[in-house]
């Protein structure tokens, strides 16, 4: 266990790469959080809040990244995605048994999908030329390489199964998205005011990713190292269960009732309680 004055950043590093840097991170946090809760006065409680923050600050910058190229200034994605984090160390309750990472990565992903949605539509347009707008982002370029060129409207539409002029129409609208995009040249790419790919219910599977390594992270770090071998074998080496089985000692049945029971306490652990979706 760390102590506040233990927390700087020659013993818990803020770029994390590796399962063991984020778990130092994630007790690192939890300690200030801790310390925060537990103290009295109000400028050593933001002081604490500041830390956390700074140690965390890496998370909120890596899912602005992930924003990035969808009509919004860099440096606003990254100032929202911030606040988000603040809203995090805020609302985060250490009794709940949630990782930090668990509970922030959400609140800071829908802080920054809220701005997207309240913020970038200037001039609103019907609700099916914006989905439609996503869904030409995405097949672009996919038809794009089958072609060998730029497709056209009608080829676009044929393999949307929508009529041409609705195509027309929905890319006529593209200077919609953002007042700040009026007073500047458009952007190289199609793929550029794909805000549906934003605020759509489907999720951006390199987010998805980043976030259960970093949730999964300190879980694993606590299991026993017989279960950690399970996973190991499992997960990594793709073992079958009856060689896990006979690796381990153990029936196959046993490992499969095992590698059950872990997989069930790490879903258990991983959901949210109380973050912003």
């Amino acid at each position: 266990m760390f102590t506040v004055q233990e927390l700087d950043q020659s013993v818990v590093p803020v770029n994390c790469s590796t399962p063991r840097q984020r778990a130092l991170r994630e007790a690192a946090t939890q300690e200030l959080l801790r310390a925060r809760a537990a103290a009295a006065d109000e400028l050593e409680r933001q002081q604490l809040l500041e830390q956390a923050v700074e140690l965390n600050l890496e998370v909120a910058r890596a899912i602005a990244r992930r924003f990035r190229g969808r009509g919004a200034e860099d440096d606003d994605l990254e100032q929202v995605a911030c606040l988000g984090l603040i809203k995090a160390v805020r609302g985060y309750r250490i009794g709940d048994g949630v990782p930090f990472i668990g509970y922030a990565v959400p609140t800071i992903r829908g802080e920054v999908k809220r701005f997207f949605r309240d913020c970038s539509w200037t001039v609103r347009i019907p609700r099916r030329l914006q989905d439609l707008q996503g869904k030409i982002a995405r097949t672009l370029p996919l038809l794009a390489q089958e072609l060998g060129r730029e497709p056209t409207p009608e080829e676009v539409a044929g393999r949307l199964g929508v009529d041409s002029k609705e195509v027309r129409e929905a890319d006529a609208a593209r200077g919609c998205f953002n007042v700040l995009s009026l007073d500047r040249p458009g952007g190289s790419g199609d793929g550029d005011l794909s805000l549906l790919d934003m605020v759509a219910d489907e999720e951006d599977p390199h987010l998805r990713r980043f976030e259960a390594i970093d949730q999964l992270g300190p879980l694993i770090d606590d299991l026993s190292a017989r279960d950690r071998r399970i996973l190991e074998l499992a997960f990594i080496e793709n073992w079958r269960q009856v060689d896990i089985g006979r690796d381990l000692g153990i029936s196959q049945m046993q490992v499969s009732r095992l590698l059950s029971k872990i997989l069930t306490g790490l879903r258990e652990r991983l959901q949210p309680t109380g973050a912003v979706a």
